[in-house]
């Protein structure tokens, strides 16, 4: 992992995997864009994001506390508009820890000094027991019916395979405010992130069924993509 990494902090929480649409009108998110596209090779278009703690994506002010805990995202599509606003897709990779945010040197557009934040080896099921995979996939599953009752069904895609990546998958799926989504993405341990996942959606179950309504936050806003 480059460790000066261009960034874009954001109000929501970013997962690997995730699929990420975003609208870029500030003139120091258009410099990260244009200076990615330099890159030649697609597959190095990489930025980092982290949540916002305290403060706002955009404006002179901007964000005043940030978590140190963030995912770093590949370019994959990028429009520019005619007003010079651009329309762009990413996708999450893996995570890093930001240990400081500074201004480019030529003060363009933040960077972030990272070091990559990896995954606690659990051996090839990521020591995720076949019992706690088959209970997050059938919690899930009945959370789709109970939504596409509601709404119709954000998700897109089949859950992936790999136990890690389905902890993500569901951490993104999940109808979680932002501390919350937070805390999942900071969990090391797949295991342990997925069975929190699937206690926050019995909980979001448990309630949908006492008092139909809409979940606390929109599932699946992005799609997921394990690429």
């Amino acid at each position: 992992m480059d460790p000066s990494l261009p960034m874009f902090p954001l109000n929501t929480v970013t997962f690997p995997g995730l699929t990420v649409p975003l609208n870029v009108f500030e003139d120091r998110y258009r410099a990260l864009v244009r200076h990615l596209l330099e890159i030649e090779d697609p597959a190095e278009r990489m930025f980092g994001t982290v949540a916002i703690r305290e403060g706002y994506e955009v404006g002179d002010h901007g964000a005043q506390s940030l978590f140190r805990v963030g995912v770093r995202l590949r370019l994959t599509e990028a429009t520019e508009r005619p007003d010079g606003t651009f329309g762009i897709v990413a996708v999450g990779v893996d995570r890093f820890d930001l240990e400081r945010l500074a201004p480019h040197p030529e003060g363009k557009f933040p960077l972030g000094a990272v070091l990559a934040r990896p995954e606690l080896d659990g051996g090839p099921d990521g020591g995720v027991g076949e019992e706690l995979l088959q209970q997050a996939r059938s919690t899930f599953t009945a959370y789709r019916v109970a939504l596409a009752e509601l709404q119709a069904d954000p998700w897109e895609g089949r859950l992936p395979q790999d136990p890690s990546w389905l902890s993500w998958a569901l951490a993104a799926g999940a109808p979680l405010p932002l501390p919350d989504r937070q805390e999942l993405l900071e969990t090391d341990d797949p295991a342990q992130r997925l069975g929190h996942v699937v206690d926050l959606l019995r909980e979001e179950l448990r309630a949908m069924n006492v008092i139909p309504s809409l979940p606390a936050t929109e599932v699946a806003r992005t799609r997921w993509s394990p690429n």
